[in-house]
């Protein structure tokens, strides 16, 4: 961490193979969600592709997404990745189209804006579709009509420091404006970074040479970023197997390793966690059941858990969101596809 400061660091709940075997027998039990496919409905000849990004409009009436045109990127398509629609499915809105690579984080801030990152790290095939159109490596804040308020980083440009990127995978603004970026995706900064409303950098966590780590307060492709009602930061620490907690100072106040090999995290209004753990195998994270895991937001206890029943094609939820009603809608890799989640019991 840039700053000075002293970090707490409590671990929470790290489960034994067989306390974990319970929990999950106990979670499994208790799925309170049933499935729904093709919820979204798309203009005639197009598909929604792999979802990237969910978030409820303030309004509840709405539901934005942020897809990859179709697919798995976006560099060699015009269609528009920034998809608004009503909660029956219909889209009703949408933009973006040609401005983005490959769209990864996806955030809504207090004012209406929204956020978007360009997650394809450098030296990743992902990158080079970016590179040819002079894309990548930035985050993007928007209104709601598709222009461009701010940008953060160098178009097309990997870096480490204050004004480069390296593949960021998450954005989360606070209540202040202070904006929040996980940087970066799969072999990227290995850090979490504070800017000012303005852009101006604040402090960073992790990150430096050598920056993938397993230690407390450091990273390995720290994949989503979020925050509670309290201001807390969780960060999906995806490739430690584990969620941290930070103040707004960049302290550490928790681990969490009781969601799997968390891609996303996601808070709603009332501070329960939803976690997509669409990665887990016997050779990510042994012992482990791919799906999405429900818990408390303030005690990281585990409530409920929606197993991934389908045989694994590549990754399964890497991202999701929850609207107002506690339905959730997930973004599957492997499958390119959105699956709902509607619950269907107290």
């Amino acid at each position: 961490m840039v700053r000075s400061g002293r970090a707490v660091v409590i671990i929470g709940l790290a489960l034994t193979p067989f306390v974990h075997r319970d929990l999950e027998g106990q979670a499994v039990a208790n799925n309170p969600f049933q499935a729904i496919h093709g919820w979204e409905q798309m203009p005639e000849g197009m598909k929604i592709g792999v979802p990237s990004g969910v978030y409820p409009d303030p309004d509840g009436q709405h539901i934005w997404i942020l897809s990859r045109c179709g697919a798995n990127h976006c560099a060699d398509s015009d269609q528009d990745p920034i998809l608004k629609f009503d909660l029956e499915g219909n889209l009703v809105k949408s933009f973006g189209g040609s401005m983005f690579s490959f769209p990864h984080g996806f955030f809504l801030d207090h004012e209406g804006f929204l956020w978007v990152t360009e997650g394809a790290p450098a030296g990743d095939p992902r990158e080079v579709e970016g590179l040819e159109r002079g894309l990548g490596h930035q985050v993007f804040k928007l209104d709601q009509d598709g222009n461009v308020v701010m940008t953060l980083g160098e178009a097309g440009v990997s870096g480490y420091g204050p004004d480069h990127f390296n593949g960021p995978s998450g954005v989360v603004v606070a209540s202040t404006g202070d904006i929040w970026v996980a940087d970066g995706h799969r072999g990227g900064n290995n850090r979490i970074v504070k800017f000012s409303s303005e852009g101006e950098f604040l402090l960073e966590v992790g990150g430096g040479v050598d920056a993938v780590s397993g230690d407390p307060g450091r990273f390995n492709d720290p994949h989503d970023i979020t925050m509670d009602s309290r201001g807390r930061v969780l960060v999906a620490d995806r490739g430690n197997n584990r969620i941290q907690i930070f103040d707004q100072e960049g302290n550490l106040l928790k681990v969490w390793t009781q969601f799997g090999r968390p891609s996303v995290v996601f808070i709603d209004r009332n501070d329960v966690v939803f976690v997509g753990d669409g990665m887990s195998d016997e050779n990510w994270n042994p012992g482990w059941e791919r799906g999405i895991r429900i818990g408390d937001g303030e005690t990281g206890w585990v409530t409920a858990f929606i197993p991934d029943s389908e045989a694994p094609i590549g990754t399964g939820v890497e991202f999701l969101g929850v609207d107002f009603d506690g339905n959730i809608y997930a973004g599957e890799v492997g499958r390119q596809r959105l699956v709902k989640y509607s619950r269907y019991r107290p």
